[in-house]
């Protein structure tokens, strides 16, 4: 494939319109005949629902409808639950008894958004508190909050491989101890939000959702509503961020759309700030318990432990399947003869848990970082060294102890890459001067693998009579760029300029079948997809082609002047084959009119992105501030296809992980209470708080797809965390602290 649109830093299009105010996100989508939901939740972690008088607020003007359990069927958010699964599903509103703070308990219809708010402070609930249990190691062993199943575990599994118990009673040293992945709320921009319309001519339900996965949602809805699928349209406007949390079908969707029907009205609900950090899912929330064993000279014999997963209240559709991917993920990108893993996952009196950039990667990458800086501190090696000593070497596909299937690597060579753009002597030697003044800095690393891309996709490519073309995906945008990316590799096949495609996505009428945008597998499934679209398309353009100029279609090919025959300077125009395309006269004996393509493309097997990173900080001694000097990132994504898009995703994951170490953390009461709940107690990183990034990337091309990518949405929420946190501690030259590393965390440190 030729690099005349592939590679090249093409600046995104979608972004005109939203940086001049014009997009359009859920709650600006205009609607006659409006209602809005606002939601009662409980501010009980856990209670029995005693009684709910709903007197006061039917009585106001205004007020079309006051919904509990009682009033509506017994439905439920969809969840994924494997088989060795206990489920316990999300009810649309509370049923008995709550068992999360912000849990929905009764539902009020309004003719204004202020009025149905005003409404729902006028419905009187009585709660008979139970015990909390917001911590998932409290939770293991106390009564199950969810009666109907045996226990508070929902899932157990473990991963035995190699000689683990040989392994660390020949060790040289052991290392390890408990390491706390805390809960974060996913932060996007835009809350989600969901608008609803039930057409009663055509029996048909119109929904528009800030969803990560338009056509699951139509699915859901469908077999809910006991409607079926082609009466159902999900359309996804602008979404202004989602990483994840807004894969999961909740319980305001399903309940939006069951009210629209029934009363045949537009029924819209938009989620506020703070009703966010209790309602929306939040991610990570492991308690991990881990040794690794070494050899004197730094080689990894052994790994062993368990990680324990706070699933939350409820099973929503990620939740269950974080904890099983920080297993697979365990062993990174080092060699590790022996394994012995068990894990876990807790219900417990909290939010639900669920995917979050990374979903599981960021856990077990941030476990082996953290132990392998431990095991370099207690053999006396710099944490280059040993990391050195212990990487995979391949050969490639490599298939790991804990059950992945690596594609293809070179984990040696991005740290190396990483140790010369850094300077890193210079560094070492930086630090040691710094130190000898008083002055704490401290240098982190992290190498990583991660896992990308599953499923399958669906592609179309249609060149209008003008000239212009359409791209069709199933993938649905919040924010990252893709269909950018869509148009250039289009472009690159077909020889038309960017400005002349357009792309349709995120709307389950236009594309009737698709996955959606989840595990980073945009470009490589969709793009994929997309690819063999326009193959399709490229492939009749060329038998179009060569009945022009009088050749066999095997001797056509994409030339600058046009379409034309190899080795000649015979082409016709782009233009003219396109006027033959739609003439039925002109074209072919077989070829019906027009040029369209539409293809679907299923990833056989994952693949893993991987990358080294590292972080310089300085602490103050007085305050316990953290400052982050530099940051310097190299990311192996497989083939990039616009470097713009690829250093953007670089940048946000970053920032996401440095929050998570530094500033970010939900924290619970012992009576299930979120201490964290709005933007003045739970703190995300802010513009001068973030270091000037160095972004650096390095190409491995994946055998899994057409176009050798690997996905880089995640990388750097995966590397940014232990990078940051392995500086902090260098610098303190202590073992370990639990993140977040506020200031008065290390300040505190310092002092003991």
């Amino acid at each position: 494939m030729s690099n005349r649109y592939i590679g090249q830093p093409m600046k995104r299009q979608e972004d005109g319109k939203l940086v001049r105010g014009q997009g359009q996100y859920l709650a600006d989508l205009p609607s006659e005949n409006l209602l809005h939901l606002a939601l009662v939740r409980s501010p009980y972690a856990h209670a029995r629902l005693v009684s709910v008088d709903t007197t006061e607020a039917r009585e106001l003007p205004g007020v079309v409808g006051v919904y509990t359990s009682s009033d509506l069927p017994e439905l439920y958010a969809p969840a994924s639950v494997p088989r060795d699964a206990q489920g316990a599903l999300h009810p649309l509103l509370a049923r008995e008894r709550v068992r999360y703070a912000g849990e929905p308990v009764v539902a009020v219809l309004a003719t204004s958004e202020a009025l149905a708010h005003e409404a729902a402070q006028q419905v009187f609930v009585d709660y008979e508190p139970l015990p909390a249990y917001p911590e998932p190691l409290q939770a293991q062993a106390a009564p199950a909050i969810h009666p109907q199943l045996p226990s508070n575990v929902a899932l157990a599994r473990k991963t035995v491989a190699g000689e683990v118990a040989e392994a660390f009673a020949r060790a040289h040293t052991v290392v390890g101890g408990r390491l706390v992945q805390q809960r974060v709320a996913p932060s996007a921009m835009e809350p989600r939000g969901v608008l609803a319309s039930w057409d009663g001519i055509r029996e048909a339900l119109t929904v528009w959702s800030s969803t990560q996965m338009p056509h699951d949602l139509r699915s859901a809805v469908a077999e809910r509503l006991g409607l079926a699928e082609n009466q159902v349209r999900v359309i996804t406007p602008d979404v202004g961020g989602a990483f994840g949390a807004k894969i999961n079908v909740y319980p305001e969707e399903i309940l939006v759309a069951y009210l629209a029907r029934r009363l045949g009205r537009n029924v819209r609900w938009v989620e506020g700030r703070s009703e966010s950090f209790g309602a929306t899912i939040h991610g990570r929330a492991q308690v991990a318990e881990l040794e690794m064993a070494f050899d004197a000279e730094g080689k990894i014999l052994g790994l062993r432990g368990r990680v324990v997963a706070d699933l939350g209240a409820y099973a929503l559709e990620t939740t269950l399947g974080n904890a099983p991917g920080t297993i697979l993920m365990l062993q990174g990108p080092y060699e590790i003869p022996a394994v012995e893993l068990e894990m876990l996952g807790v219900y417990t009196n909290a939010t639900p848990t669920g995917a979050y950039r990374g979903a599981g990667r960021p856990e077990a990458t941030y476990y082996l970082e953290r132990l392998m800086d431990m095991g370099a501190r207690a053999l006396g090696l710099d944490p280059a060294e040993i990391r050195r000593k212990n990487f995979i070497s391949g050969p490639f596909p490599y298939k790991t102890r804990t059950g992945a299937k690596y594609d293809s690597g070179a984990y040696g060579e991005v740290l190396q890459k990483l140790l010369e753009v850094s300077d890193y002597p210079r560094l070492r030697a930086l630090q040691a001067e710094a130190r000898s003044q008083g002055r704490l800095l401290g240098i982190g690393l992290c190498s990583y693998v991660e896992i990308t891309g599953y499923g399958w996709e669906t592609g179309g490519v249609r060149i209008n009579p003008d000239g212009s073309a359409v791209i069709f995906t199933g993938t649905s945008p919040h924010g990252q760029g893709t269909q950018n990316a869509f148009v250039q590799i289009v472009a690159e096949r077909l020889g038309l300029p960017p400005e002349r495609i357009s792309v349709v996505q995120g709307d389950t009428l236009a594309v009737p079948y698709g996955m959606g945008t989840a595990g980073s597998r945009t470009l490589s499934v969709g793009g994929s997809a997309v690819l063999k679209a326009a193959d399709l398309v490229r492939d009749k353009v060329a038998r179009i082609a060569a009945h022009l100029l009088e050749a066999a279609p095997e001797d056509i090919e994409l030339l600058e002047q046009g379409w034309g025959v190899r080795g000649t300077d015979k082409a016709v125009p782009l233009e003219q084959v396109i006027a033959t395309a739609f003439n039925p006269r002109k074209l072919p004996p077989g070829l019906e009119p027009g040029l369209e393509g539409h293809a679907s493309f299923a990833l056989r097997e994952a693949n893993y992105p991987f990358g080294a990173h590292l972080a310089l900080v300085e602490v103050d001694p007085e305050t316990g501030l953290v400052r982050i000097l530099r940051y310097i990132a190299v990311d192996d994504c497989g083939v990039v296809v616009n470097p713009l898009l690829f250093e953007g995703q670089q940048h946000g994951g970053i920032a996401q992980g440095i929050g998570q170490a530094l500033y970010e953390g939900v924290v619970y009461d012992e009576e299930g209470q979120n201490r964290t709940g709005n933007y003045l107690e739970y703190a995300l990183p802010k513009a001068d708080q973030m270091p000037p990034l160095e972004p650096h990337r390095h190409q491995t091309p994946s055998p899994t797809n057409p176009l050798g990518v690997k996905g880089v949405g995640e990388a750097g929420a995966i590397a940014a965390t232990p990078a940051v946190v392995n500086a902090v501690l260098d610098a303190l030259g202590i073992a370990h602290l639990d993140m977040p590393l506020t200031p008065e965390k290390v300040w505190r440190a310092l002092r003991r």
